[in-house]
C-alpha cells in the first residue's frame, strides 16, 4: 500500500495507512468512503479522490 491517491478537493495526496484508513500531507485522518471517496476525520468533509488500491483481487503471496 504504498501508492498516495490524490484528493482532488485540496490538491493534497492521501497515504494509505491500512485498506480503509490514509493520512494526507497534511496529517489529516482520512477514512474511505468508496472508491474514489473519502472523509476527513477532523473536519467531517467528504473528498473527491483519485482512487484507493483494491486489495480484495489481488494475492498475498
Amino acid at each position: 500500500m504504498c501508492n498516495s491517491i490524490f484528493n482532488y478537493d485540496d490538491g493534497n495526496f492521501i497515504y494509505p495507512t491500512s485498506d480503509n484508513m490514509g493520512v494526507d500531507s497534511e496529517g489529516n485522518l482520512h477514512m474511505r468512503m468508496g472508491d474514489n471517496m473519502s472523509m476527513n476525520l477532523e473536519t467531517g468533509e467528504l473528498h473527491i479522490t483519485s482512487g484507493w488500491n483494491d486489495n480484495a483481487d489481488e494475492d498475498d503471496f
